[in-house]
């Protein structure tokens, strides 16, 4: 991959590790009341619902369809320190990194 590859994947990784998991650990730990809030919630349940489905199916291709070194294990671990945003970016950029270097 050239440089600026490097760097585009990389700052779309960044943006999406600080900027929306910023946002959910501003909520946790600013105005988090109870987990019973975040289940009756309608809204945030289906978005939770629709990541958990796209990491599984994104994760369950990887399987089928392996990009580099790296396996569909450290896309789901990425996925959930850091979400989609920041998981595929990264886990791309880890991959064909590896695969540059050999």
């Amino acid at each position: 991959m050239t440089f600026l590859q490097n760097i585009t994947l990389l700052s779309i990784a960044g943006f999406g590790l600080l900027i929306p998991n910023g946002m959910f650990f501003y909520y946790v730990f600013a105005e988090f009341s109870s987990f019973t809030a975040v289940v009756t919630n309608w809204l945030a349940m289906g978005f939770i619902i629709d990541a958990f489905m796209a990491m599984g199916l994104l994760a369950w291709w990887v399987a089928k369809n392996p990009i580099g070194t790296y396996t569909w294990k450290t896309f789901i671990l990425l996925s959930l320190l850091g979400g989609l945003g920041f998981s595929l970016p990264f886990f791309y950029y880890l991959n064909k990194k590896q695969l540059s270097m050999v």
